[in-house]
């Protein structure tokens, strides 16, 4: 009795095992499916399909603001300052007197000149005669320019943004300067065409002879705006005059205006081997918080296509001139030559070699996260530049 009792015992025991072990079995194989699946899963392949967008490509460089239009004007006569009627920050008009000389000495000299030209129209029948009046009518005229000289006007409505000079201080001209007092650089650069002065710290009227910083007083339009950039050799081959620009400001966020290419400088610079081509950029709208100096980065739009079939440009690979992707097609990866059109950063549009729909196998490098950068909301190329949209 107590053997048969004691064999049960050991036949129940036996069985439990062989259920116990075949649970584990039945879970490891379970887990072991789970785990392979999840890792087929991660290993699928990934891709994006070919829709149409709006495709923009961009150029940018930065450079700080100026204005299209300054002057630097300085006296056409020598003398003490009497009177200097403006400070920088002024708005001034066209024709406004702006600073004064003491001009009694050039008075005298107009009036002596002018008694001189009246005494010699009395005899002009012979040649000496004539020749004198000619001297005295020079003479005249040279003694009325010096009058005028006396006196600097501005040439255009704008803003005083230096004032060089002091009263009492000397004019510092050299008598160079042109009509009506004003010494003025070519538009759009201060200081060139002007005579040089030296300025002191006793308040002589001047800017520096190296041509830094202008005249006796500096005037500017602040409402012609202009921005020059430095573009590589490669970018400015996509740019030409007339081109729109967006214009962002590192000091004003949010702040943007809006402008156009006016000029590209046919010679080049060179810094740390990077060749570089000077690229002005006229604004066509001022915002009112734009001030003089203020550093800006501007961008160009060099190619844009629309409602066109795209391709995230990290998806395409060019050797040899020919761009090649890789199409999933029935499962299969096939590699098919492409024809491109606009280059932007994010996205470049497909000419020939694919059909809307088509799925684009993304490389190992962009298989983390998903979508197509710009075609769901979001996006563009070179940071934002013209929006990706259908």
């Amino acid at each position: 009795m107590k053997l048969s009792t004691k064999r049960g015992a050991l036949i129940v025991n036996g069985v439990l095992a062989v259920l116990l072990l075949g649970g584990a079995g039945i879970a490891y194989s379970s887990l072991g499916g789970g785990v392979s699946s999840a890792s087929s899963a991660d290993a699928a392949v990934r891709t994006v399909p070919v829709t149409r967008a709006t495709v923009v490509a961009s150029v940018s460089a930065s450079g700080t603001v100026d204005s299209a239009r300054k002057r630097s004007l300085g006296f056409a006569s020598s003398g003490t300052v009497e009177k200097i009627y403006v400070k920088v920050g002024d708005k001034v008009t066209k024709g406004q007197i702006l600073a004064r000389l003491d001009d009694s000495a050039a008075q005298e000299s107009l009036d002596a000149a002018a008694a001189a030209l009246d005494s010699a129209d009395d005899d002009t029948s012979t040649a000496a005669a004539y020749a004198e009046y000619v001297t005295a009518r020079n003479a005249y005229r040279a003694a009325r320019r010096a009058v005028q000289g006396t006196v600097i006007k501005a040439p255009f409505a704008g803003t005083v943004t230096a004032v060089n000079g002091t009263v009492g201080g000397s004019s510092g001209a050299s008598g160079s300067s042109g009509s009506s007092g004003a010494a003025s650089s070519a538009s759009g650069s201060s200081g060139s065409g002007a005579s040089p002065r030296t300025g002191t710290s006793g308040g002589s009227a001047s800017a520096s002879a190296s041509g830094g910083s202008g005249g006796f007083i500096d005037i500017a339009d602040t409402r012609r705006l202009q921005l020059v950039g430095t573009f590589t050799e490669s970018d400015v081959t996509r740019l030409k005059v007339g081109q729109a620009a967006a214009i962002r400001f590192d000091a004003l966020p949010g702040v943007t205006a809006t402008g156009k290419i006016t000029q590209i400088q046919p010679t080049a610079s060179t810094s740390n081997n990077v060749v570089q081509y000077p690229v002005t950029i006229s604004f066509t709208e001022v915002p009112e918080e734009v001030r003089l100096g203020q550093t800006a980065t501007v961008q160009v739009i060099a190619g844009r296509a629309e409602n066109v079939l795209a391709v995230p440009s990290t998806v395409i690979s060019t050797a040899g001139g020919r761009s090649v992707v890789t199409v999933l097609r029935d499962g299969r990866q096939t590699p098919t030559p492409v024809e491109v059109g606009v280059k932007g950063d994010a996205l470049t549009e497909i000419t020939s070699g694919l059909t809307e729909g088509d799925q684009v196998v993304r490389p190992a490098a962009t298989q983390q996260g998903g979508g197509f950068p710009g075609l769901g909301g979001g996006g563009g190329a070179r940071g934002g530049m013209g929006g990706i949209g259908r």
